[in-house]
């Protein structure tokens, strides 16, 4: 199965400085997005809060997370975003998918619209 990137534009929430845009993995089996630590800081984003993550080897990491508005394909969100490593791949994770309205097409690994988000 192979994998799925879309570009991500990341915004401070109410703040109308830089932005962090990069090519994001899509990775429905994360619950947060990820990002380099050094770009977010670099678009003023703070720290809210710590977080123990389990990474895909199973090792629990404790990871800082700060809020922002995330635009993908053309529909704006906000979410949680972790404050990664320097070497890290941005990821996007399912949170953010789901509250934009995005899903992911498993048999063509395609990113689709949802013809309306459920609130049931």
């Amino acid at each position: 199965m192979g994998s799925t990137h879309v570009m991500v534009k990341m915004r401070v929430l109410g703040a109308g400085n830089g932005s962090y845009e990069a090519n994001f993995l899509v990775d429905t089996g994360a619950t947060d997005s990820l990002a380099p630590a050094s770009s977010l800081h670099k678009i003023g984003l703070k720290p809210v809060g710590k977080k123990k993550y389990e990474l895909a080897d199973g090792n629990k990491v404790e990871y800082e997370f700060g809020l922002v508005e995330i635009t993908v394909m053309d529909e704006i969100t906000a979410g949680r975003v972790i404050f990664g490593p320097e070497n890290a791949e941005p990821i996007l994770g399912v949170t953010a998918l789901e509250s934009a309205g995005i899903s992911v097409d498993p048999a063509s690994q395609t990113l689709r619209m949802l013809p309306a988000i459920p609130l049931k």
